[in-house]
């Protein structure tokens, strides 16, 4: 059994901030440690009480770094890392232009099972440890995904994409095998090691009623699977759907007229969203994704997380590779941090840290197992350098305090500043 004890100086959230002086929310040691074994944390704490507890344990000494819990993404696309950064105008003109054409390749176990090995060393690089992704419709794509995954011991959800209309014929389905294909690769890895699966319709345009029946199907015969898909990221996406769905009323509507609203549905995007459409959202407990970097690069328009707080939503946040233009779900709080700017609002640094690894946890119903270091968790961490880059060593000069640190790495760190990675207490960051 692998133990060893972790030296840095060690973060970890309680609870969501209140705002940038609130302390009480986070453990905080400057010369911390934490315990791990078999893949577990035994314990955080100050290093010299952990030590004296468990002097026989070796020591990987990260000082002067800093120990935090792995970063979550909450949504995100595997088919799409080699689109990152293609020209476009907006959504569907990029959906056809570069998306489609890009999954369609998956239908190759090949060169789904490359992507997988790149798409996870990129992960790793910027020290995520969880995210949710959307693979493509051909199941080989979903099992390129989770093995690589469970080879690499992470905890992962992901699913098959549902199309059945308005896509390539290379990417369709029908309701029948959308619902079978799903079946079975619920049963192949839900559940297996870390795996998670979660039933995947992309959006309610390229599926039709009978499909989403079939994806209602699929929710109610497995309670436990989360589910994914898309919601009001641009404006003729919705005049689209509505039109597709004239009974339905709004966007939202047509996923509740098929079960998908609940505690365990994640809605990327949800930008154009009414007051009531965001009552229903906080009523059903589902949960609202930001993708900011994305939405800044197609011109969506700037989610509105203090209105869907207010309603009572919870919301996640993401990198939704492949329109996002970071990999790092540290440039993304720090994208987050420049939409609030632009709405009036302030988003403070211990609340963005907060977010990308115990506020996505919650999200995910996973804060149990992943998203902190408090004992029993599963030992998923990030070390970062806070004077990994010339100009975050030049910022980090004049830093007063963690508030101000924290900031600098979201506003000027990438995958540069990440020391090493952690999954189930093995180092795991790929070298180059």
């Amino acid at each position: 059994m692998t133990e060893r004890l972790l030296r840095g100086r060690v973060l970890s959230f309680r609870r969501e901030p209140a705002g940038p002086a609130d302390i009480d929310a986070l453990d905080w040691h400057e010369d911390g440690a934490v315990h791990l074994r078999g893949g577990h944390i035994v314990a955080m704490g100050d290093f010299a009480t952990l030590a004296a507890k468990a002097p026989d344990v070796p020591v990987t000494d990260h000082r002067p770094h800093l120990i935090t819990a792995g970063f979550i993404d909450a949504h995100l696309h595997f088919p799409q890392g080699q689109i990152v950064a293609s020209w476009g105008a907006q959504l569907l003109d990029w959906l056809n232009g570069y998306t489609f054409p890009a999954e369609t390749r998956f239908a190759d176990p090949d060169h789904a099972e490359r992507m997988a090995v790149a798409f996870f060393d990129l992960l790793l690089r910027n020290g995520t440890t969880t995210a949710s992704a959307f693979c493509s419709v051909h199941p080989v794509s979903v099992d390129a995904y989770f093995s690589e995954a469970e080879r690499r011991g992470l905890r992962m959800l992901g699913g098959k994409v549902l199309m059945d209309r308005n896509a390539p014929q290379g990417l369709l389905d029908t309701p029948q095998t959308a619902h079978d294909d799903s079946a079975a690769l619920i049963r192949r890895w839900h559940g297996r090691g870390r795996a998670l699966y979660a039933i995947s319709p992309r959006f309610a345009i390229t599926s039709t009623p009978a499909q989403m029946e079939a994806a209602q199907a699929l929710i109610a015969a497995h309670p436990d699977c989360h589910v994914q898909t898309h919601l009001s990221e641009n404006r003729a996406e919705i005049d689209l759907a509505c039109a597709l769905y004239p009974e339905a009323d709004g966007y939202l509507d047509i996923y509740a007229r098929y079960g998908m609203l609940g505690p365990k549905a994640l809605l990327g995007h949800a930008i154009h969203l009414s007051d009531r459409e965001r009552a229903i959202i906080a009523e059903t407990g589902a949960h609202p994704v930001h993708c900011p970097t994305s939405n800044l690069f197609l011109g969506s328009g700037l989610f509105d997380e203090a209105a869907l707080k207010a309603a009572g939503a919870t919301s996640g946040i993401a990198t939704d590779i492949g329109a996002g233009m970071s990999w790092s779900m540290l440039r993304t709080g720090g994208a987050a941090y420049a939409i609030a700017q632009l709405q009036g609002r302030a988003l403070d640094p211990l609340r963005a840290f907060w977010w990308i690894t115990r506020g996505n946890a919650e999200v995910l119903g996973l804060a149990d197992r992943i998203g902190t270091l408090e004992p029993g968790t599963e030992a998923d961490l990030v070390v970062l350098d806070s004077r990994a880059t010339p100009e975050l060593a030049l910022r980090m000069q004049a830093a007063r305090d963690l508030k101000d640190e924290l900031f600098a790495l979201l506003i000027l760190g990438d995958d540069r500043a990440v020391v090493e990675t952690y999954a189930a207490g093995s180092p795991v960051k790929p070298r180059t």
